[in-house]
């Protein structure tokens, strides 16, 4: 069966117009994954901000045009498709966005974010149908039906991300990119918040692609994980695999910068980073070599002039560091 979605080496530039010639931001910078159509899955994208996170999610939703490189949806590039097919796209990708205020006009009452896109791809014939579908999909985010009838600022926080996920599923999306849904929701409601997406994945048959900074949220609702550096994928492979048995120095890091759960216990971190160079995060993400080197603690001669390959370092796990092969 065909890939739901697959990036092929994906390239976006940013371009700044300068005073002799014309420099550029390198955002993304080749990165290439799939998210499997056969069953309903989570595919996590985990990595410090900077990383171009959101600008991959930015791209797969069609806000911006990578600068080479490929994103199939269903087998077709999706800047090569029209009419009826792109409008189906559209459709059948959404978001949850960070912020869950800001997408929600604040002078129309939380029925228009439901019932409009509802209206727009014609998934009803009349008022009443309509409304009934609003209920149905704020019902099946646990809120009652009187939501629907507020303005988004008498809500709170938890309930507007809420209504974000209600809206994403009004319109039985095929993939939902959810651009750190967790992270301005109380911690005492995320885990209902993550239990909910589950739950409609399960119940749609919708496949999540879940990005995050946090991983124990990443390792709570993910199959696979991908980890970015920097524009560049430097790990990926199933969840067990990548966070319970890192291999690539940063996503050591990433998993020891996570606070344990005990007093008793000190923080202390195993992996001796070097400290920054100084040098801009735009100079890195251009420069020749692998993006880490001036941070690893086992920086090798290689590693600062040509950049390593995703190998195979066990059975669905990929790294990309010359200590796993050159």
């Amino acid at each position: 069966m065909e890939n739901l979605l697959e990036l092929r080496n994906v390239v976006k530039r940013f371009y700044i117009e300068g005073l002799i010639r014309r420099k550029y931001v390198t955002a993304v910078d080749g990165v290439s994954f799939t998210i499997p159509g056969e069953k309903p899955t989570t595919v996590s994208l985990v990595g410090e901000s900077g990383s171009g996170k959101t600008t991959i999610a930015r791209l797969i939703l069609g806000f911006i045009k990578p600068t080479s490189g490929e994103i199939l949806y269903k087998g077709k590039n999706i800047w090569k498709i029209t009419g009826r097919e792109w409008w189906n796209y559209r459709r059948e990708v959404q978001a949850i966005f960070q912020d869950p205020y800001a997408p929600l006009n604040p002078f129309y009452k939380v029925k228009h974010a439901l019932i409009e896109p509802i209206k727009k791809f014609k998934l009803a014939n009349s008022q009443s149908e309509a409304d009934k579908l609003a209920k149905n999909s704020v019902e099946d985010v646990g809120l009652r039906a009187e939501v629907l009838d507020k303005y988004p600022h008498q809500l709170s926080g938890g309930e507007r991300q809420r209504i974000m996920i209600a809206r994403a599923f009004a319109i039985r999306p095929k993939l939902v990119i959810a651009d750190e849904p967790v992270s301005m929701v109380d911690a005492s409601l995320r885990a209902s918040i993550l239990d909910l997406m589950n739950t409609l994945k399960e119940k749609y048959g919708t496949s999540f692609l879940y990005i995050t900074h946090d991983l124990s949220t990443a390792y709570s609702i993910s199959s696979s994980v991908l980890v970015i550096y920097l524009g560049t994928i430097v790990e990926r492979g199933d969840c067990e695999a990548v966070i319970k048995n890192p291999k690539h120095p940063y996503m050591k890091m990433l998993i020891e910068s996570v606070p344990i759960p005990d007093p008793k216990m000190r923080w202390r971190r195993k992996v001796k980073l070097k400290e920054e160079s100084g040098e801009s995060i735009q100079i890195k993400k251009g420069r020749l070599g692998c993006k880490f080197y001036d941070r690893c603690p086992e920086v090798m001669d290689i590693c600062r002039s040509k950049a390593p390959p995703l190998v195979k370092v066990e059975r669905n796990h990929w790294v990309a560091c010359f200590l796993y092969g050159k």
